[in-house]
């Protein structure tokens, strides 16, 4: 019997160390996992094209960009034919007309123009690319990414003499005769009374796929909706900064789960 009891107790010492020496090798790759895999999630945002109708599937050179295009030659998700079709007044990239209550002054135009090129083209908008499930044509879209302080108050200014229908331009429209009209009992008014500030411009106009920041260009936390290409891209560190350190959700519930039971097996 007492042979029994001891071989029981020899069981019981033995899993109990090799417990602890199991203990022993996960921490350490527990903390390995902990430490670099945020670097691994961060990476993958920082150069990258959204999943829509019009983007390359991964950002590279474009010699011959159309005009506001430009600047993002040396790594765009546009190809040349989006950044030529993001300059007419109505874009086949989604039948859409500027020109919905008669002609743009030519400031306001052209911030649109590098509104949808900024879009189309960027590679840095990694950190606010999200999914969108009712869109039958796009998978993913930009939320809330942070626009300059001037990009926002320049916009604003050059169209506030320019008329709109809306404050909303993402949905609403009467497309029966194949393009963007206002629907019916909308107003053409100056874009002032629907956007009263600029920020309401930034943010509407897009259904929050930019966010007027309080931040100003050369701060290096928020994005230029436009730079000058000798000058290199700007948004490339401003990306950078607002990566997400924490890993993908699915990893780091895993992972949070282990190092909270782990120190009760001992």
């Amino acid at each position: 019997m007492k042979w029994v009891e001891w071989g029981i107790l020899s069981n019981e010492c033995t899993a109990s160390v090799s417990l602890q020496q199991a203990m022993a090798w996960w921490w350490p790759l527990l903390l390995e996992l902990l430490t670099v895999l945020p670097t691994w999630a961060g990476d993958e945002l920082l150069n990258i094209c959204m999943n829509a109708k019009h983007h390359k599937r991964v950002p590279g050179p474009e010699d011959k960009l159309y005009e506001e295009c430009i600047p993002w030659k040396d790594n765009a998700c546009c190809t040349l034919t989006t950044s030529w079709e993001a300059h007419l007044d109505v874009s086949p990239l989604y039948n859409f007309s500027l020109f919905h209550c008669g002609l743009l002054m030519p400031g306001c135009r052209k911030h649109f123009i590098q509104a949808i090129c900024f879009y189309e083209c960027s590679p840095n908008l990694g950190p606010w690319i999200r999914p969108v499930g009712s869109l039958g044509w796009e998978g993913e879209r930009v939320v809330n990414a942070p626009l300059c302080q001037e990009d926002c108050e320049e916009w604003w200014e050059d169209c506030r003499m320019s008329y709109t229908c809306k404050s909303n331009w993402r949905g609403g429209w009467d497309w029966s005769q194949g393009k963007n009209r206002c629907p019916k009992g909308a107003q053409c008014l100056p874009f002032s009374h629907y956007f009263p500030t600029p920020a309401d411009l930034c943010e509407k106009t897009w259904s929050n796929s930019f966010k007027a920041s309080p931040e100003r260009r050369n701060s290096g936390r928020c994005l230029q909706k436009w730079f000058e290409p000798a000058q290199g891209n700007p948004n490339v560190a401003v990306a950078r900064l607002f990566v997400s350190s924490a890993p993908s959700w699915e990893l780091s519930y895993t992972l949070m789960v282990c190092s909270v039971f782990l120190p009760f097996l001992s």
